[in-house]
C-alpha cells in the first residue's frame, strides 16, 4: 500500500509517497481504509527533527499522519462495535501513519464519523477536536458565563476552541492575525483583537485562557483572574526548556497555574465530538486539501503560516481495497 514517508529529518522536501506492507487487524483491532488525514503541528517538529527526543535518531523510514477518517476495511477478533464499510474516524495511538492507505487502530481509538459530514471534511477534526474537548471540558473546566481567550484562534486548534468555547456558554475572545478577524467572529467569537497590533496587557481579566502558541506564557497568565485556568497546548521548541519550567513552576507558586497536557484520544471523546459536530456545535474549517502524492506540499503550507483551520490530505484514490 502507498505511505507518506521520510527517510532523514529536514525540510518538506523529504517527504515522498512509498510502498509498505499493508497491516492486518489483530484481536481488539480495526483496519481502516483512509480517506484523508490532517497535517498537525507536532509532525512539523517530527519530520524536522526537533523533537528526536520523541521521534527517535534513526529507524528511517518514518512515516506521518496522527488522525484520519475512512470506512472499515475489515476488523480483528473481539471487536463488535465495528464491521466493515462502517464510516470512522479516530486517532493513532503514540504513532504516526495516518497518511496512508490503510491504518489498524485499536478499536477504543476510534469512533462513527458525523453522519452528513464528507470524510475529507471530517479528517480535519480528530486531532484537534479531541484536544479542545480535553482542554475546555476536563483541564480547564470551562463553565456558562466564564470569560475565555483564544490564541492563535485562526489555526487548528483554535478555532475549534472558540466554537467550543461559544457552544459551552463562554464569552469568547480571540487573538488572530488581522485578515482573520472577521472569519473568527463568523465561528463565534464574541470579541477578535489582532495579535501583532495589541499587547497582552491592554486586554482585560479571563477566567481560562487556551494557548496555542507557546510563548510569553507570563505576560498571559497575568490576564487570568484570581481563580482562573491557563491551558497550553503547545511549546515554543526553541525555548522549550524556559517554557517547560515556567509550567512546572505555576503548578506550585499560586493559584493561577498553567496546564499542559498530551491528549488521550479515546472513544468517549471521539463520540462527544461526534456528538458536537451533529448537532451543529462544531464545524471542520478546510483551508486546502492537498493529494497524498502531494504531503510535502501540504506541510509546506502549514509550515509557511496563515492557515485558516486545517490542511487535509487526500488518500482515497478510487481503487478497490485488497
Amino acid at each position: 500500500m502507498r505511505a507518506a514517508l521520510y527517510d532523514r529529518y529536514g525540510p518538506p522536501e523529504v517527504l515522498y509517497v512509498g510502498e509498505v506492507p499493508k497491516p492486518a487487524a489483530g484481536p481488539g483491532q480495526v483496519l481502516v481504509r483512509v480517506t484523508a488525514s490532517s497535517v498537525n503541528g507536532g509532525e512539523l517538529s517530527g519530520r524536522a527533527g526537533r523533537v528526536r527526543v520523541v521521534t527517535g535518531f534513526g529507524g528511517f523510514p518514518h512515516r506521518i499522519g496522527i488522525d484520519f477518517a475512512g470506512e472499515v476495511a475489515a476488523v480483528g477478533p473481539d471487536v463488535p462495535d465495528f464491521a466493515p464499510g462502517d464510516r470512522v474516524w479516530g486517532l493513532l495511538p503514540r504513532a504516526f501513519g495516518a497518511a496512508a492507505e490503510f491504518v489498524v487502530v485499536p478499536a477504543r481509538q476510534l469512533a462513527a464519523a458525523p453522519a452528513g459530514l464528507d470524510l475529507a471534511e471530517a479528517a480535519a477534526l480528530p486531532a484537534v477536536g479531541t484536544t479542545v474537548i480535553t482542554a475546555l471540558r476536563d483541564k480547564a473546566k470551562l463553565r456558562a458565563g466564564e470569560r475565555l481567550l483564544v490564541r492563535g484562534a485562526a489555526g487548528g486548534v483554535g478555532h475549534v476552541a472558540v466554537q467550543l468555547g461559544r457552544a459551552y456558554g463562554a464569552h469568547v475572545t480571540a487573538l488572530a492575525g488581522a485578515r482573520n478577524l472577521e472569519f473568527v467572529r463568523e465561528l463565534g467569537a464574541h470579541e477578535a483583537f489582532d495579535y501583532a497590533t495589541v499587547k497582552a496587557a491592554e486586554l482585560s481579566r479571563f477566567d481560562v485562557v487556551i494557548d496555542t502558541v507557546g510563548t510569553d506564557l507570563p505576560a498571559y497568565r497575568r490576564l487570568l483572574t484570581r481563580t482562573g485556568r491557563m491551558v497550553t497546548v503547545s511549546f515554543d521548541i526553541d525555548h522549550i526548556v524556559v517554557s517547560l519550567g515556567y509550567v512546572l513552576a505555576s503548578t506550585v507558586h499560586g493559584r493561577r497555574r498553567v496546564r499542559f497536557f498530551r491528549g488521550d484520544p479515546h472513544r468517549e471523546l471521539l463520540e462527544e465530538l461526534t456528538r458536537l459536530t451533529e448537532s451543529g456545535s462544531l464545524r471542520p474549517v478546510v483551508d486546502r486539501a492537498f493529494p497524498l502524492a502531494g504531503i510535502a506540499d501540504a506541510h509546506r503550507a502549514l509550515e509557511d503560516g496563515g492557515v485558516r483551520g486545517k490542511i487535509v490530505v487526500t488518500v482515497r484514490t478510487g481503487r478497490p481495497a485488497e
